[in-house]
């Protein structure tokens, strides 16, 4: 069994959902208090073990890549004005040992061709795939919960949680073989209506897949919205190999959504080592006021 050693992160998307915000500036780039949404991600991949940080980019993406190089001008500084603490913070974003790639995705032509990008940096070899506008927030990252699956089963591995059946229509939704130890899928269709899903069990940004999604992605048509659907490969995939599901524990936040985001916000401020205290008084006082 081959050890994963290489996650991809889709990030060309545009972001539509926080303009004017995200008009000049990546969506992956928003932060939660002090740290920006791709940062949470690629911590999360390293974690599970990931050496090789494959970035499928595109236009207005450059701050991703300037966030995670090196800040001559700003470490000088910083080491000038003898603020060490915050010199160590600029410096030590990536440890050392962790490589990154960037690849451009020119057209949007939906996530299953952004994965596919990937496919001369990852060779033929097992990979994962996080989206970060669902940033989890867990003990042990959602990630590496993952790969104890894979490593136990040498089998693609979808990260899935239980939503409410009047959502299915925003998720690729899967069906699971009853009463199977490591939760076989049997069937996912992408943004079922709900009258039309085979169960309310969702894919939520966090996948392991074999080389093998590479062929299938390369014979894929375009499917819902125009796209070439992530999903649809892996449905073809799953007539080859065994795929299973795993629900991650830990609490999950959709930062694509407004909603989601200040969630994720509010929850992140509150225990933050600096403010998270003085953050909890000033909600706790908004709500005595409303």
């Amino acid at each position: 069994m081959q050890k994963i050693t290489k996650a991809v992160f889709p990030v060309a998307g545009m972001g539509t959902r926080f303009l004017p915000a995200t008009k000049a500036s990546p969506k992956e780039m928003l932060p939660i208090v002090d740290k920006p949404l791709i940062q949470y991600a690629v911590e999360e991949a390293v974690e599970a073990g990931c050496t090789d940080i494959v970035f499928i980019t595109g236009r207005n993406k450059r701050s991703i890549e300037d966030h995670f190089d090196k800040a001559y001008e700003l470490e000088t500084e910083l080491a000038r004005k003898q603020k060490n603490a915050l010199l160590e913070i600029t410096q030590n974003i990536l440890p050392d040992g962790v490589n990154l790639m960037y690849i451009r995705q020119t057209e949007a032509l939906g996530l299953g061709h952004a994965v596919l990008c990937a496919a001369p940096a990852v060779g033929n070899e097992p990979f994962a795939v996080i989206l970060a506008d669902d940033l989890i927030d867990a003990p042990k990252g959602a990630l590496a919960q993952m790969m104890d699956v894979y490593n136990a089963t040498g089998s693609s591995v979808l990260g899935v949680e239980t939503v409410d059946p009047s959502q299915t229509g925003s998720y690729g939704i899967v069906e699971i073989a009853p009463k199977d130890a490591y939760q076989r899928v049997t069937s996912i269709v992408e943004k079922p209506k709900p009258e039309d899903a085979p169960s309310n069990l969702a894919v939520v940004g966090r996948y392991i897949l074999t080389p093998a999604i590479f062929d299938l992605l390369r014979q894929t048509q375009a499917g819902a919205g125009g796209e070439i659907q992530l999903t649809d490969a892996i449905a073809q995939l799953l007539q080859q190999e065994t795929v299973l599901a795993h629900a991650f524990s830990g609490q999950r936040y959709d930062c694509g959504s407004k909603l989601g985001y200040l969630q994720a916000t509010l929850a992140y401020g509150c225990k933050h080592p600096e403010v998270g205290t003085e953050f909890a008084k000033m909600v706790a006082s908004f709500k005595a006021m409303s």
